[in-house]
């Protein structure tokens, strides 16, 4: 026989412990017995009895009968047992639920990200994290900044990967990386042949970006003001594929997360301003996290400064 484990008596207890006085009177309504009943269950035969009466006078109606030294359900009895059956085999099947969730080896974590991240730093993430947990159940959630930090606050999301990174109560961030931005232009753009360019030299030219609520949205704004314009927008949008090929068919220039080679499109490093932007993980302040959270928190905290980063095998340039 196996050892049981802290979890085995998290399932087997946690509904007796929410639900006391439905847990004792289903014991007695199945046995028929208050002595039989509170051994089965591990009360005192004193305490059952007077938690059986308790529930009497806080319902106001008789729940047994006693017939000679047993004792037998009345109708309202009867009828609350079904209901309380019923309601306690639904919340130990919620409290197994919760303990497979947090179970080590298996449980399961929420993990947030950008858009951006989604096509190579995502996966590079997972595959290394599964190597070392490879029974850890993982939901993805992609949406936009503001999305990942309303669902990290209200606890939907148990890690969040994003830039820009926050500072408020509630919140813990950490910073892990950087990631450049180029000025992504179309191939017949009058500064495609140039090895670098200034921010400046697109003024009031038509500007495809980020949708407000995501990151770059006010992040990109604020390196247009520096280089002393404000972007005449052409297009918004929330997926960095539509934008750059919007940028490829003509419609206009971007500064996008330096991405592989696209036909049609060239990626300019920007001299000025530094068009980087810090990456980072966000999780809640305090609160019980689950060994399985608490692992991938650890993970990303230790390997994220070098998974975040460029993947070296993309194909960059112009």
């Amino acid at each position: 026989m196996r050892p049981m484990h802290v979890l085995d008596i998290y399932h087997a207890d946690m509904h007796e412990l929410l639900a006391p006085a439905l847990h004792r009177f289903v014991a007695v309504a199945q046995d028929g017995n208050l002595t039989r009943a509170a051994e089965r269950i591990g009360v005192p035969q004193p305490t059952l009895s007077r938690s059986i009466a308790r529930l009497e006078d806080d319902l106001g109606i008789a729940l047994f009968r006693r017939v000679g030294r047993g004792l037998r359900l009345t109708p309202a009895g009867r009828t609350l047992q079904t209901r309380a059956e019923a309601a306690l085999a639904e919340l130990a099947a919620a409290t197994a639920e919760l303990a497979g969730d947090a179970d080590p080896a298996t449980g399961l974590v929420t993990l947030g990200f950008l858009g951006t991240l989604g096509p190579e730093v995502v996966p590079r993430i997972l595959r290394g994290f599964r190597d070392a947990h490879p029974r850890i159940r993982i939901d993805l959630v992609q949406t936009q900044h503001a999305a990942l930090l309303d669902r990290v606050r209200d606890g939907t999301v148990d890690l969040a990967l994003t830039s820009p990174m926050p500072d408020e109560p509630g919140l813990v961030a950490n910073a892990l990386a950087e990631e450049e931005l180029r000025l992504t232009v179309p191939s017949g753009h009058r500064l495609a042949d140039e090895p670098v360019a200034d921010l400046a030299e697109v003024a009031g030219e038509p500007f495809l970006q980020f949708a407000r609520g995501y990151g770059l949205h006010g992040i990109v704004r604020a390196w247009c003001e520096q280089a002393g314009f404000r972007p005449r927008v052409a297009f918004e949008g929330g997926e960095t594929a539509t934008l750059r090929g919007l940028v490829g068919a003509g419609l206009g220039v971007a500064l996008l997360p330096l991405g592989p080679d696209v036909p049609g499109v060239v990626q300019l490093p920007v001299r000025t301003p530094r068009t980087v932007r810090t990456l980072g993980m966000v999780h809640a302040a305090g609160g019980r996290r689950t060994v399985p959270v608490r692992d991938l928190c650890d993970f990303v905290a230790e390997h994220g400064p070098r998974l975040l980063g460029p993947d070296p095998r993309a194909t960059v340039g112009r």
